[in-house]
């Protein structure tokens, strides 16, 4: 399947609705990307209120989709196919996606492909640099977080990955401890930058243990009870405590996640890529100093780096669109059985990180 592939891609899995018209050709196009975020929709709550986020989607989703189409210039006829994320992730925000392109796919006879949210996040670097199998991904979120050895759309092998928080959640958790507006990782990185990394000491969890798996729960905790010891010793934080306490957070956050991306590096250079890469893409990876202490290994290893636009490392709906054209290429489509999914491993050979539920594993 070499012809030119005209996409769309939904994207609901969270708290961005999100549509999107990608082409494939000898170098992808994004003809249109659209989200709509709902950031104001969740701030008197201190996270993302699922009953809300579906909510917003059923009634964004459409607008969404005739904008890119708008703003692409093609209209539903000039489509190959519709590619919408299937899972994983907040399950009423997931199955207002699917029904949409269910119903898109029903009225108009396109093909329907079903997309793993994460999937969407890994392919990322083939769909901006064209990057080449096999490389290293590291998906660094507010829902997840490991390191995937990417062979190809639908073959990934986990190295490792977080065993509790991801580095996202607890960004927005240390923001809401030290009174700080949603979502936590701007707000933290933010006030990082005025303050001292090295007035308090907090742990980097799991240095201590082999492999690539990492913990933030434990951090978090320890920056609670140092917020707790300030407190009680001066009788409340002022700004440049609050600022101190975010600059040692966000130091441990970044020293964990180069180690472990070394150990990560090493196992993959054990394959002997052609072309040696590690890509990060997820919300977290728009921080600045977490990016800079990934592209210090990933030089000190003399393998490339690969960080894809900001826009394309948050949630968005080209990412699952192009997900989509690389399964479509492969033969792979789905049928009006396509079902949402509240949880959905890339590595299905894998033990999961988090245990099993009613659903399946977790992670």
């Amino acid at each position: 399947m070499s012809k030119t592939i005209t996409m769309l891609g939904l994207e609901s899995s969270c708290d961005d609705t999100a549509a999107a018209v990608v082409r494939s050709g000898a170098r992808p196009e994004i003809l249109a990307s659209i989200v709509a975020g709902q950031t104001a929709l969740h701030a008197d709550y201190g996270g993302v209120v699922p009953e809300i986020a579906a909510r917003a989607h059923t009634e964004k989703l459409d607008t969404c989709i005739e904008t890119a189409l708008d703003e692409a210039g093609v209209t539903l006829a000039d489509l190959d196919a519709i590619a919408v994320t299937a899972g994983p992730g907040l399950i009423g925000g997931v199955l207002a996606g699917v029904m949409m392109a269910k119903g898109l796919s029903a009225a108009t006879g396109l093909p329907l492909i079903g997309v793993n949210h994460l999937a969407g996040h890994a392919l990322t670097p083939r769909l901006t640099d064209g990057a080449r199998y096999p490389y290293l991904m590291l998906l660094v979120s507010g829902g997840h977080c490991q390191f995937l050895v990417t062979r190809g759309p639908d073959d990934f092998t986990r190295l490792g990955g977080t065993i509790d928080d991801a580095p996202g959640e607890a960004f927005d958790k240390t923001a809401r401890l030290l009174g700080l507006p949603q979502p936590g990782g701007p707000s933290v990185e933010a006030e990082a930058r005025r303050g001292d990394a090295g007035r308090f000491r907090l742990p980097r969890p799991l240095l201590d243990r082999p492999g690539c798996d990492m913990s933030f729960s434990g951090l978090k905790t320890a920056l609670l009870r140092e917020r707790d010891r300030i407190i009680a010793d001066n009788g409340g934080l002022t700004v440049q405590d609050r600022a101190d306490l975010c600059a040692g957070f966000q130091a441990a956050v970044a020293d964990v996640l180069a180690e472990k991306s070394r150990r990560a590096l090493t196992e993959y250079l054990a394959l002997e890529p052609s072309e040696p890469l590690i890509a990060v893409a997820g919300g977290v990876a728009a921080n600045g100093a977490i990016r800079c202490a990934l592209e210090t290994v990933s030089a000190e290893m003399g393998v490339a780096f690969l960080a894809p636009p900001l826009a394309l490392c948050t949630d968005n709906a080209a990412m699952i669109a192009w997900a989509g054209i690389e399964r479509f290429r492969a033969g792979h489509t789905d049928d009006m059985t396509l079902a949402a999914r509240p949880r959905w491993p890339l590595d299905r050979a894998a033990q999961p990180m988090l245990g099993f539920g009613k659903k399946g594993a977790k992670a």
